[in-house]
């Protein structure tokens, strides 16, 4: 029985060579860099500071691996986006966050995290399509819900998934302030990692 409230983090991976060995299914966040993946993540394992906050994007640099007690990890990747780095380094990040993708047979899922109060963004919609593309599982959340009125979340939801061309199932609202849909987000990753063990 997974659970969420108790984790430990475990190794940060700065290259590929130096990954953890493939024992439990693998969750991994992705998301543009300011878009408030580690304020998800703490709010997902009841943690306040698991995972570092910054103001600044672009403070995740390597692959941050977290036990979950019942086996599973969840794997924090780096921001994609405008993170003020060189281009040397934003390209290593890249290279790093693509590589675990598609070589990690372990990886049960992609949450691809989505800010709820603006229109969908390219870099998003790149992300997506490279996963759709090549196979792999992912799960959209479209979090920040709490800045909206209930309307406005209904509005703002529906626009993306007419943007993504996806179904209200195929994604779901999440608040880490208000906690709104951090239990549906830990049954359904929990229904990956049971995939994963298949």
């Amino acid at each position: 029985m997974i659970n969420f409230t108790e984790v430990v983090f475990q190794d940060s991976v700065y290259n590929l060579k130096k990954l953890p060995e493939q024992l439990f299914p693998e969750i991994a966040f992705a998301g543009r860099s300011n878009v408030g993946k580690s304020s998800l993540i703490n709010k997902l394992v009841n943690r306040k500071n698991l995972v570092k906050t910054s103001a600044k994007p672009g403070k995740t640099e390597s692959l941050n691996f977290f036990k979950v007690e019942g086996g599973m990890y969840l794997v924090d990747l780096p921001g994609y986006g405008f993170a003020r780095k060189d281009q040397k380094t934003r390209t290593a990040w890249q290279e790093l966050i693509s590589g675990y993708i598609l070589s990690r047979i372990a990886l049960a899922c992609v949450v691809v995290i989505i800010d709820l109060r603006h229109e969908l963004k390219q870099l998003d919609r790149e992300m997506i399509d490279w996963l759709a593309n090549n196979g792999k599982q992912y799960l959209l959340v479209y979090t920040k819900a709490d800045k909206l009125s209930g309307n406005e979340q209904a509005k703002q939801a529906a626009a993306l998934d007419a943007a993504l061309n996806i179904r209200p199932t195929e994604r779901l609202l999440f608040s880490a302030k208000n906690g709104q849909g951090c239990e549906e987000l830990r049954q359904r990753l929990a229904e990956f990692a049971g995939e994963g063990k298949e």
